[in-house]
C-alpha cells in the first residue's frame, strides 16, 4: 500500500491589491500617451482637445502607478535589487529599467509641450509669475518635444509588452499562462484610458463633439475586448489551444466564475451599446463603467487567478482586505491621482498644449506709458 500526502503551507498571496492598482494605472497611462502622440507629433489640430486630455491622464496616472508598485514590494529598497542583481531573461527585471524611462520621458514630453505657455505666463505681472518662469527654465522653445514623445511612445510599448509577458509566462497559473493575455491587458488599458478621459471631459471640457468622438472610440475598444474574449473562449472550448483549454478547465466548475463571465459580458455590452446608440450625454455613465471594467478585469486575473489552488479543490477567498494593503490602499491611490489632477489643472496650462513648433501663446505686452501733454506756449 502506498500513501501519498500533500502538505500545503500557509503563505500570503504573491500579488496583492497594490499590484492590481499598478497594472491598472500603468495600462491607462501608456495607452493614453499613445493616443496623444498623433495630434502632438503630427500636428493634427482637430485632435488637440482629445490629445490634451490624454496627456493629462498619461502624466497623472504615470506618476501614481510606480508608487503603487513600490508599495506592492513592501519595502522600496527591494527595487534596488533589480539593478544590483539584474537578469536579462526576466521580464520583471526589464520592467525595472523601462518604467523609470517611461515616467521620466512622459513628464519631460508634457513639460516640453507646455513650455511655451509656461514661459508666456511667466511674463505676466502677478504673484505666481516667478513660478512659471522657473517651470519654463527661462525659455519658450518646444522643438525638442518630438524626440521626447518618440522615446516615451517606445517606452509605453515596452511597458505594455513587459506587463503582459511577466504574467503570461507563469505556467503554474493556467488562467495567466495564455498567449492572449498581453493583448487583453492592452485592449482593456485603452478602455480604461478612454473611460477616464470621458469623465474628465464631462468635468473640464463639456464639448459634445469631443464626447462623441471619445464614446465612438470607446465602442471600438470594447469591440476589440469582446472579440478577444470570444477568441479566448473559442480556443478553449474547441481544444485547439491546450493552454486555453486548461485555463477554462481550472475555473469552469465553479459557479462564481459563471457569474464573472456574465458580468464581463455585461461590462462590455452595456457601455458598447450606450456609446454607439447615445454617444452624446452619456459620457459620465460610459466612462465610469469603462473604468470599472478595466479595473475589475485586472482584479479577476490577479486576485481571482490566485484564488484557484494549484493543488487541492475549491477556491480560496479573494475578498478585498480593508487595511492599507487592500481597500484603504486602493482609496489612497485614487486620492493621490485626484491630487495630481487638481495640481495639473491648476498650475499647468493644459488646455494650451500644442505640437512642437506650433503657434505659441503671445506674451502679454504692456502698452508704453503716454507722456503727459505739455501745455503750448502762447506766441
Amino acid at each position: 500500500m502506498q500513501i501519498h500526502e500533500l502538505v500545503g503551507a500557509v503563505h500570503e498571496a504573491a500579488w496583492l491589491p497594490w499590484a492590481v492598482q499598478y497594472f491598472f494605472l500603468i495600462a491607462i497611462s501608456t495607452t493614453a500617451l499613445l493616443m496623444s502622440l498623433p495630434a502632438f507629433l503630427l500636428g493634427h489640430e482637430g485632435g488637440l482637445p482629445r490629445a490634451r486630455l490624454a496627456l493629462m491622464v498619461a502624466v497623472t496616472t504615470g506618476i501614481t502607478a510606480p508608487i503603487a508598485l513600490l508599495a506592492d514590494l513592501h519595502q522600496p529598497f527591494r527595487f534596488w535589487e533589480f539593478y544590483a542583481y539584474t537578469h536579462h531573461t526576466s521580464w520583471m527585471a526589464w520592467g525595472a529599467w523601462i518604467v523609470p524611462l517611461y515616467v521620466g520621458a512622459t513628464i519631460a514630453f508634457a513639460w516640453a509641450l507646455h513650455r511655451p505657455a509656461l514661459h508666456a505666463m511667466g511674463q505676466e505681472n502677478w504673484r505666481f509669475a516667478w513660478l512659471f518662469r522657473w517651470l519654463s527654465l527661462g525659455g519658450g522653445a518646444n522643438g525638442f518635444a518630438r524626440p521626447l514623445g518618440l522615446i516615451a511612445g517606445l517606452a509605453a510599448l515596452g511597458i505594455l509588452t513587459y506587463t503582459g509577458m511577466e504574467v503570461m509566462i507563469v505556467r503554474a497559473r493556467p488562467l495567466w499562462n495564455t498567449p492572449l493575455l498581453p493583448l487583453q491587458f492592452a485592449a482593456t488599458g485603452f478602455v480604461g484610458a478612454l473611460g477616464v478621459m470621458l469623465v474628465l471631459e464631462r468635468v473640464l471640457a463639456r464639448q459634445e463633439k469631443l464626447e462623441l468622438r471619445l464614446n465612438l472610440e470607446l465602442a471600438a475598444a470594447l469591440g476589440v475586448v469582446g472579440l478577444l474574449g470570444i477568441v479566448w473562449f473559442g480556443l478553449a472550448l474547441s481544444g485547439l489551444s491546450p493552454v486555453h483549454a486548461r485555463a477554462l478547465a481550472s475555473v469552469a466548475g465553479f459557479p462564481v466564475w459563471h457569474h464573472i463571465a456574465i458580468w464581463g459580458g455585461l461590462a462590455i455590452a452595456i457601455p458598447f451599446l450606450l456609446a454607439l446608440l447615445v454617444p452624446v450625454g452619456t459620457g459620465w455613465l460610459t466612462g465610469l463603467i469603462a473604468i470599472h471594467a478595466a479595473w475589475m478585469f485586472r482584479w479577476t486575473v490577479f486576485m481571482g487567478g490566485q484564488a484557484v489552488p494549484k493543488i487541492g479543490s475549491g477556491l480560496y477567498d479573494a475578498l478585498v482586505p480593508t487595511g492599507i494593503a487592500g481597500l484603504m490602499g486602493v482609496i489612497g491611490t485614487f486620492g493621490l491621482w485626484l491630487f495630481l489632477i487638481i495640481a495639473y489643472t491648476t498650475f499647468m496650462p493644459w488646455s494650451e498644449a500644442g505640437p512642437p513648433g506650433g503657434p505659441r501663446r503671445a506674451a502679454p505686452t504692456t502698452p508704453p506709458a503716454t507722456p503727459p501733454a505739455t501745455p503750448s506756449r502762447a506766441i
